[in-house]
């Protein structure tokens, strides 16, 4: 059974799994409904200051799973849907940041930079057809890369890494992953430890777990779900609500701004414009695919090198002063961190961003798929159905790339009112929902108050500068690290430098020894 085979079984179960409803006697399929939902609703939230795609896929998940059931065939509907809201609200993020020079997330400060003086200069629509063009073509430049290279990287890895080998691996991302996040390498660092306390509190030998302090609710360890939605979302919320306290109450609506002139973007503009969607998207595509960088620093690297190019032409506008080219350097740029991004996902089961911290965490809860070198596996008599199940996932970043072109341009355009919603109305039912979603899949009061006071956590950490995300990495990896490392143990009879007498496994801890190192002498800032 070749590639082909597999492709098209993959295909079969997107577009012949379980039916939502027919329209005129033509059955939709669930999962392709499902895509088509979460892609929409990831515009609309993408679109809302304060929001993002990770907060609304959070808030999804547990519902998600209490609607779908823990069974294999809700997979390919769950990750459809998490898939569009990934995609959609990477669209919809550049509609504030044009419309109102208000980014929000961070990568789409640079977007504000040329996308708000087109605005200003009456040029709006054209500046989000713009956004929308690079968008679409870096996201689907680097889904195409992630077909390609992920099963490609996660066959070497089966065939010539053993477990100590693995083991070094984990390693190594973990101390890629701290000391590139953050404002340092030690901050990174303490998130990191932090994270794999959490992690091991309730495991160890089924008689005697550890740390829990001699209670049966810690016993039992930490729910994943509340331990993730509390850091990244709760926390969240409660920074943004500290930060509406110390705001000025009083707030300049901004002024609408007559548009005029041909709004349309043409096969000449798109010609323009290709030389600079081209390089930011393999830039975005080789960021995306290193764990934990994230999209700002490919938006960031995709603008500085289309200035550089566009201030050798001699163009006008120049960059800053409304050029289409900033924004489609931008926008090509983040938009093709999302693809590559599931690279290291489904070839070594390592998440690098939050994004794909839901889909792990989605797998992992319903089961049937665990992302890693074995997915890709081919077996000679049998059908490996974690094959299939990734192939249906390409199929989805597929069916959401085509609903991108099609009708992603028109929904983002007709979202601009999304960015006047007040975040002190918008939190708090973010944290209700929050807090919904986590009851509805544990169904305790414990799992509220353990999310409450990961919380908690995760706003501290925020006010003192460490990231959380390598927190809540290393807890979904603790636990595959110690698993991981007992298994190479036993199988070296008990070597205690296991990892030292594999050469591969010893470099690997070296480079992680030299990545912390290096990030050392660099200069202090803010790295997402």
């Amino acid at each position: 059974m070749g590639w082909l085979y597999y492709v098209w079984l993959g295909i079969l179960a997107v577009f012949q799994g379980p039916e939502l409803l027919t329209v005129f006697g033509l059955p939709i399929p669930m999962t392709l409904a499902m895509v088509a939902a979460g892609f929409l609703l990831g515009i609309a939230v993408g679109s809302t200051p304060g929001l993002a795609g990770p907060m609304a896929m959070a808030i999804a998940l547990p519902i998600l799973i209490s609607v779908f059931g823990f069974s294999p065939d809700a997979l390919l509907p769950v990750f459809g849907f998490l898939i569009g809201i990934m995609k959609g609200a990477t669209l919809g993020g550049a509609v504030p940041a044009i419309l109102f020079n208000t980014p929000g997330t961070p990568d789409a400060y640079m977007t504000t930079l040329d996308g708000y003086p087109m605005t200003q200069n009456g040029q709006a629509k054209k500046a989000l057809r713009v956004a929308h063009f690079s968008s679409a073509s870096g996201d689907t430049f680097s889904d195409i890369v992630l077909i390609v290279c992920a099963p490609f990287l996660a066959v070497l890895v089966e065939r010539y890494l053993d477990l100590p080998e693995k083991t070094a691996l984990l390693i190594l991302s973990l101390a890629f992953i701290a000391s590139v996040i953050g404002g340092s390498v030690g901050k990174g660092l303490i998130s990191l430890g932090l994270g794999l306390i959490a992690a091991y509190v309730g495991t160890g030998e089924d008689f005697y777990p550890r740390l829990s302090l001699g209670t049966e609710t810690l016993a039992q360890g930490f729910p994943i779900a509340a331990v993730v939605l509390g850091v990244l979302i709760v926390g969240e919320v409660f920074k943004s609500l500290e930060d509406l306290w110390t705001e000025a109450r009083y707030r300049r609506t901004p002024q609408e701004t007559p548009q005029s002139g041909d709004q349309s973007l043409h096969w000449a503009d798109m010609r323009r414009l290709f030389p600079y969607v081209a390089r930011s998207a393999v830039i975005g595509t080789m960021i995306g695919a290193l764990p934990g960088i994230g999209s700002t620093l490919a938006a960031t690297l995709g603008y500085t090198t289309g200035r550089a190019r566009h201030a050798k032409s001699g163009a006008s506008p120049r960059f800053g002063k409304g050029a289409a080219e900033g924004i489609a350097a931008t926008e090509a740029a983040n938009s093709s961190v999302s693809g590559a991004n599931l690279i290291p996902v489904l070839s070594l089961g390592i998440p690098g961003n939050a994004a794909a911290v839901f889909l792990i965490l989605a797998a992992d809860t319903i089961g049937g798929f665990n992302p890693g070198p074995s997915v890709f596996r081919f077996t000679a008599d049998t059908v490996n159905p974690e094959l299939v199940i990734a192939f249906g996932l390409f199929t989805c970043m597929m069916i959401a790339n085509l609903l991108n072109w099609t009708i992603g341009g028109a929904f983002m355009r007709s979202m601009g009112f999304m960015s006047r919603i007040p975040k002190q109305l918008l939190l708090p039912v973010v944290l209700l929902l929050t807090l919904s979603s986590i009851y509805v899949q544990e169904t305790r009061m414990e799992a509220i108050w353990f999310t409450v006071g990961f919380g908690v956590l995760g706003y501290i950490m925020r006010r003192l500068g460490i990231s959380p995300l390598p927190f809540v990495i290393a807890f979904i990896l603790g636990g595959k690290l110690e698993e991981t490392g007992r298994q190479a143990f036993a199988a070296t009879g008990g070597d205690a430098f296991f990892l030292l007498n594999s050469p591969v496994a010893a470099l690997f801890v070296a480079l992680s020894a030299i990545v912390i190192l290096l990030s050392l002498r660099k200069p202090k800032e803010h790295r997402s």
